[in-house]
Order: structure tokens, then sequence, then C-alpha cells
């Protein structure tokens, strides 16, 4: 059911906040109201800034710290692109890569040629027979579990473990602008027809009693980069609920998103979508805030 927003609505929200309440906290007020997060947030921002652009212009009845206007949490700095001239290519160091579509929005790139076929191959066949059925981070804990979610099978290198491993990873360094040692070991997997892995979210919630041990080894993860080693027949693209954007598995492709802190606002959930026919192999490259350890 679509919830509309009032002018009441956003009246109390700029009283709440010249009150001196968080966003944090007027945004769970609202949830707990019964307002859907995404609608909450999206409120929040414009009805904020619109206020202070209001405030520019004619004296303020009402002032609001600016710093209210920020999504619940801190953002951090993430890996991204130079896309500032709009180019069709980026030079990767050894290869130039094609930049195919953009959003800002959720911040998601498609890329294509950041892989050759021979890269592909050779990362199929050094993971094949490590594949394992996959898990997913045990977030209670800080482990691994079984997630019914996921049902494909995949394995892990360690960063720079074969010599196509630790070119591609060089690759992607330059690409996004990222320090080589804050990306974890690639992760291959393998989906047979009918797996999939349900939308998610690739940050580590604050808000579960593991995720402070699973920092240790680097912080948080801030972006995501999904390669594509082969072509399915039918199905199997990375989708984003929030955006209502998919992108198709071509080999050598890839999506890149980021996401400056741990929140649904940024709007980062997705999924692997059943694979119809055919099978799917991807590589996906995680970044971290520090070195990954």
């Amino acid at each position: 059911m679509s919830q509309t927003v009032t002018p009441e609505l956003r009246r109390w929200i700029i009283e709440q906040a010249a009150a001196g309440f968080t966003p944090e906290v007027v945004l769970a007020s609202m949830v707990a109201s019964g307002w859907q997060e995404p609608v909450a947030v999206a409120a929040l921002e414009s009805t904020l800034r619109e206020h202070l652009r209001n405030q520019a212009a004619a004296k303020p009845v009402v002032a609001v710290p600016e710093q209210a206007v920020a999504s619940p949490g801190q953002g951090v700095p993430v890996p991204d692109l130079d896309l500032s001239l709009s180019p069709r290519q980026i030079d990767a160091g050894d290869r130039l890569v094609d930049v195919i579509a953009t959003l800002s929005h959720p911040r998601v790139v498609v890329l294509g040629n950041l892989l050759s076929a021979e890269e592909c191959d050779a990362l199929i066949e050094s993971a094949r027979p490590h594949l394992a059925r996959s898990l997913t981070v045990e977030t209670k804990t800080g482990g691994e579990e079984l997630n019914p979610d996921r049902t494909s099978s995949g394995m892990f290198f360690t960063r720079g473990q074969t010599p196509e491993v630790a070119r591609i990873e060089a690759r992607i360094a330059r690409l996004v602008g990222w320090p080589l040692e804050n990306g974890e070991g690639f992760q291959v997997l393998r989906y047979h027809p009918g797996a999939e892995y349900k939308p998610h979210y690739d940050y580590f919630d604050p808000a579960e009693p593991g995720t402070p041990t699973i920092l240790k080894r680097g912080g948080q993860r801030v972006a995501t980069l999904v390669m594509y080693l082969n072509e399915p027949a039918r199905g199997g693209g990375t989708t984003f609920p929030d955006a209502g954007f998919e992108v198709a598995p071509m080999r050598g492709n890839a999506v890149f998103f980021s996401y400056d802190r741990p929140h649904p606002s940024t709007r980062t959930l997705h999924g692997g979508a059943p694979v119809i026919e055919g099978e799917k192999w991807v590589a996906t490259k995680w970044l971290r805030e520090r070195e990954f350890v």
C-alpha cells in the first residue's frame, strides 16, 4: 500500500529536528508509527533539505541543524570510478574498461570488458575443484552459516593466490581508486538452474551482536564488484529491487556498487535472480574500509 507524505508530516519532521532530535530518532519514530522505512527516509531528506533552502532565502522562524539532513548514520569515503567527464572507457592500467550504464542513487556502474575470456576461463577452472555449498555470514556470532536464500556453490581465493587473481585485483584497485589490501579475496560462485541469491545487503548490520567481531578484520564493507565469468542461456541477472534495475550476466562484464553507510537508505538491496536455463559463474569482490586481514 502506498503512503503519502502530507504537509502535516513535513511540519512534524521540521519540529522534531528543531527540537534537537537526531535523524535516527525521527526515523525510528516514523517506522514505529507505521511508515515504510524507504518512504520515511525519503521524507526526512526531502523535507529537511527544502527547509534549509527556504532558510537561506528568508529569515527562519525555526532553525534546523544542517547535520539533521543526512541520512541515518554517518557516511564514510567509498571506492568509486572517475566518471566526471562522462567517459565511454576508463584506463584500468592493463586494459580499457567500457562504461555501459550508471546510476547515482544507488551508486551503480555497469562495466564491460573488465575481464578477458581467458581470465574468465582461468578463474572457473581454478575454482571448480574447490566448490562447496555457499555460506553466508552469521551476524549473530560473526561466523558462517547455510542460508536457504543462497543456493549457489562457491569458494574463496586468497588475495593474489593465482597470477590471474593478482592481475585482476590490481586492475580493480586502479579502476575504483581503493587500496588493493582493503579487498577481500575473490569469491567464485556457480549457480545451477533454479539457484539464486535472494535480495540482501552486503554491509554488516550494526545491530547484530556478531558484527563487532566481523569488523575487526577490516571494518565495514563499502563496495561490491560482481564479475560475470560466463553467460547463462536465460535468467541469472543481478537485480536492484529498490531501483527497479537489473544487470544481465554477460561474460567479462561486471557491476560495481558502493554504500557509504550500513543502512537501507543506500538503496543497495540486490540479489541474484534464479537461473532459468544453463548455469551462471560469477566472481565477487568485496571492498572494506581498511586493510582486510
